[in-house]
């Protein structure tokens, strides 16, 4: 192949996953000149990076290696990353030899060294070590595009829920210093970014160390601890940026300090993923949540009083070992107490090595996906709700690109399609596509304010503002729902 040398990244699971893949290809640009390709058939290297979570993605790690497997011939590396390459190590080699490269979500700023170790030893390397804060102590600055960006400021979970794998493919808790989460996030504000997703599998929980400017009298060193609350002060105080969003966050890291965050800092959008998982006290127990559904909701109540319009998301496990129907009711009733706007759900997936993995459970697969269906009916019922009253309201949006079908008709090569339709993304996180006009191209990156239209399935339509459209972005408030 001419020119620069090409990868091609496969994202599996969560915005974990997608950070640790930017990660990937800066660290391979900096090292190697790897520039990103979307073509596998062009790439000199392929990486699959793998999530656990649902046993479906990890069966589909092999499967997509099986079709990758002709690219051998003609010299291309070919890798797996993440979750999976942390929970199955060097039987991955076993059951695909042709695999070069197997690295875990802690190892992969060690890629360029193991790419030549492969080429000087001639045999696979495998690195799925949980080496503390090193990752992030040798990542390239990024380089981004767009408006928006996510920043992971912990790794890891210390929280051990019966039916998660992540503390063993992650390994426990580890925080970055506060002073390096603002500087990359000052980092990407110089390059325009506006929002910023601060990511963690339990973010809430994150205590980072930051240098105290006068230490204590009763202070043994000249450090203090930062908590959650603190850093989203901080970020809101960094130029440039307007919005800030996180995910995930555990019920029972949500502190009152943080609640109070709420009503202090309005960059922090109005918008929450607190997953539940279950409605019914009992299971809870048995999935080791700590916490009980009266507790959950005492939460939401908080947030509510002081951010009347919050939109909530979560996420439902169905059909965990044991549950009745009884069980399902409490989880149906919760949904209607609390009113989510959009849910993660699944069937109960024993993942190998959980305490839950050897739980009886004699339930019927037909019961669970059945109830499973009707638990997102109902979640769908409040999303059309939600998104009807809507209509009529000025949102304030960050504008992203083309809308998905106007990307399409690009691709397709009608370029007289929609080319002036774009989308954006409310404070709610609701998309909402609509007509830029002959200034669309200005808007792009820009936060603008639009009048609902239409609610749609899974989209919002919108109008920009008259002042919107002629001049671009304006800087009268407004209204969010």
């Amino acid at each position: 192949m001419s020119g620069a040398k090409k990868v091609y990244i496969r994202t599996f699971g969560c915005q974990m996953n997608e950070y640790d893949s930017d990660k990937m290809a800066d660290v391979l640009r900096a090292a190697e000149g790897y520039e990103p390709t979307d073509d596998v058939e062009q790439a000199d290297l392929v990486l699959f990076n793998t999530c656990s979570v649902r046993e479906k993605a990890q069966e589909k790690v092999f499967s997509d290696l099986g079709r990758v497997k002709h690219l051998k011939a003609k010299g291309v590396l070919i890798g797996v990353g993440g979750c999976v390459a942390s929970q199955e190590g060097a039987a991955i080699v076993e059951r695909a030899p042709y695999v070069d490269l197997v690295f875990g979500p802690q190892t992969l700023h060690r890629l360029p060294q193991m790419i030549a170790a492969r080429h000087a030893e001639q045999r696979p390397q495998i690195d799925i070590r949980f080496p503390e804060i090193e990752k992030f102590d040798h990542l390239p600055p990024a380089r981004v595009q767009g408006a928006s960006a996510y920043v992971s400021i912990m790794e890891g979970c210390s929280k051990y829920c019966s039916y998660c794998v992540v503390p063993y493919t992650r390994g426990e808790e580890v925080h970055r210093p506060l002073d390096d989460v603002l500087a990359e996030v000052a980092g990407l504000a110089a390059q325009g970014v506006k929002e910023v997703t601060l990511l963690g599998q339990n973010v809430n929980a994150y205590r980072g160390h930051w240098p105290q400017a006068e230490p204590g009298p009763d202070s043994d060193d000249d450090e203090a601890i930062a908590d959650f609350a603190l850093l989203i002060e901080a970020v809101s105080e960094i130029a440039g940026i307007e919005r800030i969003r996180y995910t995930t966050s555990h019920p029972n890291e949500f502190t009152q300090r943080l609640i109070d965050v709420y009503a202090r800092v309005p960059k922090l959008v109005s918008h929450l993923h607190l997953p539940v998982q279950h409605g019914s006290d009992r299971i809870l127990m048995a999935m080791k949540r700590g916490y009980t559904a009266m507790e959950y909701k005492s939460t939401i109540r908080k947030l509510r009083a002081v951010r009347p319009n919050l939109s909530l998301s979560s996420d439902f496990i169905v059909g965990f070992p044991g549950e009745t129907e009884d069980d399902f009711g409490r989880t149906m009733k919760l949904i209607d107490d609390v009113g989510y706007d959009a849910s993660f759900s699944f069937v109960f997936s024993p993942r190998p090595g959980t305490p839950a993995a050897a739980l009886a459970d004699d339930t019927p697969a037909a019961l669970k996906l059945q109830r499973l269906q009707l638990l997102q009916a109902r979640i769908e019922e409040n999303v059309r709700r939600i998104s009807a009253s809507r209509v009529g309201t000025v949102q304030r949006i960050l504008v992203e690109g083309p809308s998905r079908h106007a990307d399409k008709a690009a691709r397709a090569g009608n370029l007289n399609l929609g080319a002036s339709e774009l989308m954006g993304r409310t404070e709610c996180n609701r998309i909402v596509n609509f007509d830029g006009g002959p200034n669309a191209a200005r808007l792009v990156g820009q936060m603008i304010d639009v009048t609902i239209t239409e609610a749609l399935p899974h989209s919002l339509r919108g109008e920009p503002v008259a002042a919107e459209r002629v001049s671009g972005p304006a800087r009268s408030p407004a209204t969010t729902a």
